[in-house]
């Protein structure tokens, strides 16, 4: 079967994990390797000036994305778990150590404040904002960790979705060897077995 013959069918690909562990970059990689749209959640919900999008607006444009046949999405919004779960094919989940994605957090943090890089909606982290806020990516980070880790055991073991074909990576290491294969071949395993 050929990649582009694979592309005919359905494929929507969820990517989840703590805040921090790589979920934005896994998704763009692996939305590249297999052609599919990518769908940043965190980039439809901010506004300038941090300002939150209106919860129903939100909730449309969420909707408008699932309605495609092909996409991967990445984020972490439970209160939307339902309109994206129900489409999606596949959910990837990241789930690393809580030192791992704290390091990697502070170094993206840190990065951000220093580069002024731009990120949603051309927001931009602060000091004061990164580090001395209640605001802070840190701080969520640290306050929700073992809560999403908890969350999504659960879902994965009383498969509350059963129609979704799980994955879960435990190590960069590992979800790097499997953006790889999808990179050199365009195909997966679970890929194939999915859309045949």
């Amino acid at each position: 079967m050929t990649r582009h013959s694979v592309q005919r069918h359905s494929l929507r690909v969820v990517v989840v994990g703590t805040t921090c562990c790589g979920k934005t970059t896994f998704a763009r990689r692996l939305s590249k390797a297999l052609g599919l749209r990518h769908v940043e959640l965190d980039a439809l919900y901010w506004l300038p000036d941090w300002t939150p999008r209106q919860e129903s607006k939100f909730r449309s444009l969420v909707r408008d994305a699932v309605d495609d046949d092909r996409w991967v999405i990445d984020g972490n919004y439970r209160r939307l778990q339902d309109v994206i779960f129900d489409r999606a094919t596949t959910l990837i989940w990241l789930n690393y150590s809580f030192p791992r994605v704290l390091f990697r957090g502070l170094k993206r943090t840190i990065n951000r404040v220093l580069t002024g890089e731009p990120v949603y909606a051309g927001n931009r982290e602060s000091f004061r904002r990164a580090f001395l806020s209640r605001d802070s990516i840190l701080w969520w980070l640290i306050t929700t960790h073992h809560r999403r880790r908890r969350r999504y055991r659960e879902l994965f073991a009383r498969a509350l979705y059963p129609a979704l074909k799980n994955l879960e990576f435990r190590t960069p290491s590992e979800a790097e060897r499997y953006l790889r294969s999808i990179e050199e071949t365009g195909l997966t395993r679970w890929l194939v077995e999915s859309d045949v």
